[in-house]
């Protein structure tokens, strides 16, 4: 489930599914991509901070949820929810608490800042487990970290976040308590009366044309993973592994 609060005309969206790592069931991505909507007009408030509850900002996909359902349906929600920020007209910034896992941790990579406590983790596992990426992170992880993104994706790589600092995946880190405080800080300085903050999102976010291209792609990539199998079976040994 997702809740939504509000902070001095700032939209606080925030995972709340903590026994379960705050994993994105399909329900959950739906309404994380309505709420995104909702708010981001420009007309009921200045900004959207999103955070999760617990020790992660999200696991990403709930597995045992889509262990045989089509990969094709799971992704393009996915992709829905990155649609979602970069259509809006106003800032966009994630408080990642904890670990941020697949598709959660792509689904940051179309915000316009990612804050992170000392804990925050970045961990992208899908190719080890057979799945294709998503939320348009062939185009936007190497936007961000340059060549690193190959290596990233390939070794499955977990990050620290130090490290994901380092590699360009993180802003900023905060302490734990100050963390979503410090994301709200952010917005309203970019949303202080007179700033052309909107017009410069428009320029300086990943242009939507390239975007979609990377849905595209990735959705046609997730296709040839179902094809061939290798994506259920590995669904099943993660699951099995977790009981």
């Amino acid at each position: 489930m997702i809740e939504i609060t509000h902070h001095d005309e700032v939209a606080l969206i925030t995972l709340a599914r903590p026994e379960k790592l705050n994993a994105l069931t399909a329900q959950m991505r739906r309404d994380l991509a309505a709420a995104v909507r909702e708010h981001g007009d420009g007309k009921s408030v200045k900004g959207i901070v999103v955070t999760g509850t617990g020790r992660a900002f999200s696991a990403g996909e709930d597995l045992r949820e889509a262990a045989g359902k089509s990969l094709f349906d799971e992704v393009e929600l996915f992709h829905d929810m990155t649609r979602a920020v970069l259509e809006t007209r106003v800032p966009v910034v994630a408080a990642v608490n904890g670990m941020a896992v697949g598709g959660a941790a792509e689904w940051t990579l179309c915000f316009d800042s990612r804050i992170g406590t000392p804990a925050a983790e970045y961990f992208f596992p899908e190719n080890h487990i057979g799945l294709s990426i998503s939320n348009a992170s062939s185009y936007l992880l190497p936007r961000l970290t340059g060549a690193r993104a190959m290596r990233l994706v390939l070794d499955s790589a977990r990050l620290s976040a130090e490290e994901a600092r380092a590699a360009g995946l993180l802003d900023e880190i905060a302490g734990q308590e100050a963390l979503v405080e410090t994301a709200i800080a952010r917005v309203r300085h970019w949303s202080r009366p007179g700033t052309a903050t909107a017009v410069h999102l428009t320029l300086l976010r990943p242009p939507l044309a390239e975007v979609e291209r990377a849905f595209a792609v990735e959705t046609e990539a997730a296709k040839q993973v179902e094809e061939t199998g290798i994506a259920q079976a590995g669904m099943r040994r993660f699951v099995e592994a977790r009981g």
